[in-house]
């Protein structure tokens, strides 16, 4: 049974470059297109990762995490940041409970090896 995904970013480009990208690895991709769906989809597949972009309308990134570390049923899933904002968030991510960070624009390579890493590392 093939590792599940849950990418939540509010550009229809960047959710669809990641979708082929980890679709093509090989992974069950689920979409959520901000915050709030990030979190219903969360709890709905329990997925093994979930890669959010920082700064979406609404619940952001930040609130997303700080929710899913606050649900008993979400806990423990890791979850990566992908964001524009370069380095400037990359010590607060890692402080505030992201288990990694990549910046956009992002190589295939890096994303791919992010995510098969955290999948790798059992956390559930």
């Amino acid at each position: 049974m093939p590792s599940t995904v849950l990418i939540a970013d509010d550009h229809d480009d960047n959710r669809e470059l990641m979708q082929i990208l980890l679709a093509a690895a090989g992974y069950d991709v689920h979409e959520a297109r901000n915050g709030s769906e990030c979190l219903v989809l969360a709890r709905e597949h329990l997925p093994d990762l979930i890669v959010m972009d920082l700064s979406m309308p609404g619940l952001d990134g930040w609130g997303v995490l700080r929710e899913l570390k606050a649900d008993q049923l979400t806990l423990k899933i890791p979850c990566m940041a992908v964001t524009a904002h370069a380095d400037l968030d990359r010590a607060e991510a890692l402080k505030t409970g992201f288990n990694a960070y990549v910046s956009k624009p992002f190589s295939s390579e890096d994303l791919l090896e992010t995510v098969a890493s955290l999948i790798a590392t059992p956390s559930k």
